[in-house]
This record gives C-alpha cells, sequence and structure tokens, in this order.
C-alpha cells in the first residue's frame, strides 16, 4: 500500500503503537497507584542543584548533536531540509507562545539558583530564559529521533516512493472526525475529574487543555492522509525515548529540587505521589509533542514532495 515494505495496513500499525504505549503505561499506572505515603526529599542546601536546570538541557542538546552532526551525516541520510525546518518554525513558535502566555499561569519557578538568573519576558513577570532553549531543544530532539529512526535504524518500514506516493494525493488537508471527538472527550473528563474528584476543585485543566489543541489539531485536520506515510515503528520508539528521558528528568530532578512546578488551579489535579507529585499532564507532555511533531513533519513532507503550491497541495484543485 503506497510502496510500503512492511504488510500491516497504516491503520493497524497506528493501533498497535498505541497498544505497545498502553501495555506499559497500564501496569504502571496500578503499581504506582499503590504507593499511598510518599517519602519526601529533605533538602540540606539552599542551592542543591547550581544551574542544575541549565545543564539538565543536555539531555536534548548531546542526542541534537550526536544525530545531527553524526549518525546522519555519517551514514549519508538525505535529511529533507525544508520540511525539518518548516516543521521547527511552527512548532516552536507553539512552545515558546505556552511560555509568553501561560507560563506565569500554569508554573512555577522556585528555584533560581538552578538556572541562569537571566529573566525571558512572559505575561506576568519573567520566567527563566531556560524554558525557551527547553523548547527550542525539546522539539529539535524530538524531531531529529524520529528522522533517525524513520530515514535509518527503521528504514525498512517507511515509503519506498515518497515523491510518487505524495503526488497521487488530491490534498492533504482531511479532516478527522475521530481526533476532534477524542480531543472533546479528554478535556471534558478532566474538567469533571477536576471539579469533582480533585483535591483541588478551583480553577480549570488550562494545561491539559492545551496539550489537547498541541496534538490533536494536527491530528484532525491531517490525519487520514499523513496515516500512510507515518513510520510508526519510528513513531513509537521515538516516543519511548522521549517519555524516558522526560519522567527520569522530571520525576528525579526538576519537581524534588524545584527547577520547575505547577499552579493546582491549571491542573487536573491528578498527581504521581511516587513521582515527587508528578501532574498526570507531563506523562501526557512529550506523547502528545510527539504525535504533533511526527504529523507535522509528514505533512510538510508531503506538500514539498508533491511539487505543488501549497494552496492546491493542502486543499486540492
Amino acid at each position: 500500500m503506497l510502496g510500503l515494505r512492511s504488510s500491516p495496513s497504516p491503520r493497524k500499525s497506528s493501533w498497535v503503537a498505541a497498544a505497545m504505549l498502553a501495555m506499559v503505561v497500564v501496569p504502571a499506572a496500578i503499581t504506582l497507584h499503590t504507593v499511598r505515603a510518599p517519602g519526601t526529599l529533605q533538602l540540606t542546601s539552599p542551592n542543591p542543584t547550581p544551574h542544575g536546570y541549565t545543564l539538565s538541557l543536555l539531555l536534548f542538546i548531546v542526542p541534537i548533536m550526536v544525530i545531527g552532526f553524526w549518525f546522519l551525516p555519517r551514514e549519508g541520510v538525505k535529511v529533507p531540509k525544508k520540511a525539518f525546518w518548516w516543521t521547527i518554525g511552527i512548532l516552536v513558535p507553539v512552545g515558546w507562545g505556552l511560555d509568553f502566555f501561560f507560563a506565569r499561569r500554569f508554573f512555577l519557578f522556585s528555584n533560581a539558583g538552578a538556572t541562569l538568573g537571566v529573566g525571558a519576558p512572559a505575561l506576568g513577570g519573567p520566567v527563566p530564559v531556560e524554558e525557551y532553549v527547553f523548547y527550542l531543544t525539546g522539539f529539535l530532539c524530538v524531531l531529529l529521533t524520529y528522522i533517525w529512526l524513520d530515514e535509518y535504524w527503521m528504514a525498512a518500514y517507511n515509503v519506498v516512493d515518497y515523491s510518487s506516493a505524495a503526488r497521487l494525493i488530491p490534498r492533504i488537508m482531511r479532516f478527522h472526525p475521530e481526533s476532534m471527538i477524542v480531543g472533546v472527550l479528554l478535556i471534558a473528563v478532566a474538567v469533571v475529574y477536576k471539579k469533582m474528584f480533585s483535591m483541588y476543585p478551583a480553577g480549570y485543566p488550562g494545561y491539559f487543555t492545551f496539550l489537547v489543541a498541541v496534538a490533536l489539531v494536527p491530528s484532525a485536520s491531517f490525519l487520514p492522509t499523513v496515516r500512510p506515510f507515518i513510520n510508526w515503528r519510528a513513531f513509537s520508539l521515538t516516543v519511548f525515548i522521549v517519555v524516558l528521558i522526560s519522567l527520569l528528568w522530571e520525576a528525579t530532578l526538576a519537581l524534588p529540587y524545584g527547577w520547575w512546578n505547577f499552579q493546582d488551579r491549571q491542573m487536573i489535579g491528578l498527581r504521581i505521589g511516587a513521582w515527587s507529585r508528578l501532574p498526570i499532564e507531563e506523562v501526557c507532555l512529550w506523547i502528545a509533542v510527539t504525535y504533533a511533531t511526527t504529523i507535522l513533519f509528514e505533512v510538510v513532507k508531503l506538500w514539498q514532495a508533491s511539487g505543488r503550491p501549497a494552496k492546491h497541495a493542502f486543499l486540492g484543485h
């Protein structure tokens, strides 16, 4: 189908990717729920992690350098540069917009010693400049990881003749109602949980709503077209790598040492006690980011490969 070497259909492959994620998430959630009296870290210094947040950005920067300047050039992998930079150019401002418009509503930054102490502009007061670097390097790391896996490590499962397949598509933009329905249901469940079951019923789950929008707006607009072109095996491994880094980062360092935290009024109110009260939103964050990044990258790749002007490629003749 569309020159794919793999035998499962794209729809089946996407569901297998979801099932693989669920087979880890469900037992982990059940196990974590058994921790009813989580321990707390006792800090013995007013500045326990000097520049910890700043240096922790190496968790993204090192993979970017290794993949971008060693793995890809060494193996002669051709990166679709226009699609790459278009994707970064769209997604990074979304992350920066989250910081500028909502950082002071969603987050807390109590440990100034973990940063360089340089403030970046945001509504309601400056935020650590590391926040802006965080989103820039985060999106670069996710996208480069997916490209490396798709174009080399798992290249046997991508589309063989991408350009020919792209030119056969009448229009790229196609509405996917299931994504919209799932998004609305997720937000509704989050609101009900916060108001009826959470210890913090005041406010609205704004952060979760933002994440759902970031993940599902591209999905609702393009998934029917782009699904056959996504390398779902590469996507699955990218999700696992990125989520592992994120949870290691946040559960063992960021929250215990106060690099950042979250305002209860804007959260669902479901926190994981065993992970220093990590909000459930943070488990969803990098799944949503990887999903949106993959879809958007493949959408732009299709547009570029089609050789048509944007209006004709996305909306048809």
